[in-house]
């Protein structure tokens, strides 16, 4: 099932106690809130299109077929600066995958949480 965000979508592609796995599309020009996990690790594998990734206080390019992880409880974002969708596959490991186990320090969209 696909859930539209004000940034894109995400598609929910394969799910397990121990894991779950998204299809992440970010628009051209988009990019999700500044946000942490309390229970879940990330892992991102960029299909296409170019990912800017802000983790902790660094700030790194991924191009196709690049990858980054991201532990629970680190501050991330992402942003699509290009001018094409970016496509990434996202591994999530941990305890909880609930959309409600976001804390969220900046949004461009007034979201809470």
């Amino acid at each position: 099932m696909k859930e539209i965000r004000p940034w894109g979508a995400y598609t929910i592609v394969g799910t397990d106690p121990l894991f779950q796995i998204k299809k992440i599309t970010v628009n051209p020009g988009h990019q999700t809130s500044l946000q942490s996990h309390e229970k879940r690790s990330e892992h991102w594998i960029v299909v296409s299109g170019v990912a800017t990734v802000t983790l902790a206080h660094q700030t790194i390019t991924l191009k196709a077929q690049e990858t980054i992880f991201i532990k629970a409880k680190e501050k991330h974002r992402l942003s699509n600066e290009g001018g094409v969708p970016l496509i990434l596959i996202e591994v999530q490991t941990g305890t909880y995958f609930g959309e409600d186990d976001i804390t969220r320090f900046e949004d461009d969209y007034g979201r809470d949480g």
